[in-house]
């Protein structure tokens, strides 16, 4: 194994560099040289009293870390790898009450209670009614388009809706309700890009402010069970369901792991789609169903989540001591080439395509992934039939982010 080549100072969850680009060049140098690096860090700019992390950025290995939560912990430092250096240590405690933040069993408990609304038949409940939201997203935006100059920004025209309709639908939030949420849950994942001028106070608030809601819909659910998803994760006799402020903190992490990363998906996949027009022109003509898998690797809208490790271990030639913060980084993983053909190609039809988009398997992989698929298939079949011949105007504009790959902005034109 070699030294890296990488200017000093150079971190891969820097804010700045996400916001210009997802650093592949260096992953690549990562993978071949030092596959599993410390990074050092001034204490406290990532909210940690610590020196820095590692970062693992083989396949291979962020699938070990994350089938292995024995050894490598969700609850410690929380997944979150990198918050302001504003934040105080009791608010990242406050945290851990999201489920991607607990270990095992509490995190087992809780998730075979919320797993009961992602069963296939509950997915496939939703497709009817989530169709004919996307086709409605889609022809709402081509009439806004042709009433003006025939452009508009996709991300808040087309990509941002339907992944919030299915949140809502899934746990019955009232239509005139959803946009609350969906301006919520956008200050709690914003609050690194200056743009929006979200403070970590307020994008608290926002946490909050979704927690009560989801108490408040939990509260009604149990004084009046209906047949929704909430009545059957609240409101049942016996053990084995969520308190009102469990299902709170569970609402929390669909409105940023359902919400935000599966609008990131479809906002990168309409740019794959429209800067490789061959895979365009392959889509609309055959609707292959390896499609949406592809977009979520290409896009890996979670750059990176973290591990703690819980005792000394070696990993991919490295040395972890207890206590040491573990980055994966999941969108190196997802370009490694001794796992993908090619892994720079945006292609449809890759298949198998056993990509960490999802998470890297073990007691996290995304329990939303069946539903994220769906939403992804339906909205893309939806810009086919409507707009097949929607072009780019301009380069997307990137969330400013320690951790999502972001696009906050994509104009286009109907053509």
């Amino acid at each position: 194994m070699s030294c890296p080549h990488l200017p000093d100072g150079f971190d891969f969850t820097d804010p700045d560099l996400l916001q210009a680009r997802v650093p592949h060049p260096e992953f690549a140098e990562m993978r071949r040289t030092a596959p599993v690096w410390w990074c050092p860090q001034p204490a406290g700019v990532s909210g940690f009293d610590d020196e820095g992390y590692w970062v693992v950025t083989r396949h291979a290995d962020v699938k070990h870390v994350s089938t292995h939560p024995e050894l490598f912990s969700s609850n410690t430092n929380t997944a979150v790898i990198r918050f302001n250096e504003s934040i105080s240590r009791d608010q990242i405690e406050v945290q851990k009450l999201i489920m991607l933040n607990m270990d095992p069993p509490e995190h087992t408990r809780v998730r075979q209670i919320v797993q009961r609304g992602f069963t296939p038949r509950a997915v496939r409940s939703l497709e009817d009614a989530l169709r004919r939201r996307a086709r409605a997203i889609v022809e709402t935006a081509l009439a806004s388009a042709a009433a003006g100059d025939g452009s508009f920004d996709f991300v808040t025209n087309i990509a941002v809706e339907l992944p919030l309709q299915a949140i809502a639908e899934l746990i019955g939030v009232p239509q005139e309700d959803r946009s609350k949420i969906f301006d919520w849950s956008n200050k709690m994942a914003a609050y690194d890009d200056p743009e929006y001028a979200i403070t970590e106070e307020v994008g608290t608030e926002a946490a909050m402010e979704i927690v009560s809601y989801a108490m408040n819909l939990a509260a009604a659910r149990k004084e009046c069970p209906a047949k929704d998803i909430v009545s059957q994760l609240v409101a049942a006799e016996g053990e084995g369901n969520l308190s009102s402020d469990e299902f709170g903190f569970f609402v929390i992490l669909l409105a940023v792991a359902g919400n935000e990363t599966t609008r990131n998906a479809i906002s990168h996949g309409m740019h794959a789609f429209l800067t490789h027009p061959d895979q365009w022109e392959l889509y609309k003509r055959e609707r292959p169903a390896t499609a949406a898998e592809e977009i979520v690797r290409w896009a890996t809208p979670v750059v990176s989540f973290q591990r703690t490790a819980t005792q000394d271990v070696d990993l991919g030639g490295a040395r972890i001591r207890k206590g040491d913060r573990v980055g994966l980084f999941y969108s190196s993983a997802n370009n490694d080439p001794e796992v993908f053909d090619a892994p720079e190609r945006f292609d449809i039809t890759r298949d198998p395509n056993p990509h960490l988009g999802f998470g890297g398997g073990g007691p996290h992989f995304c329990l939303g992934k069946s539903l994220a698929v769906q939403e992804i298939d339906l909205i893309f079949h939806a810009i086919a039939d409507a707009l097949p011949n929607l072009r780019l105007t301009g380069e997307p504009r990137r969330l400013r982010s320690a951790w999502l790959n972001g696009i906050k902005e994509l104009r286009v034109t109907t053509g």
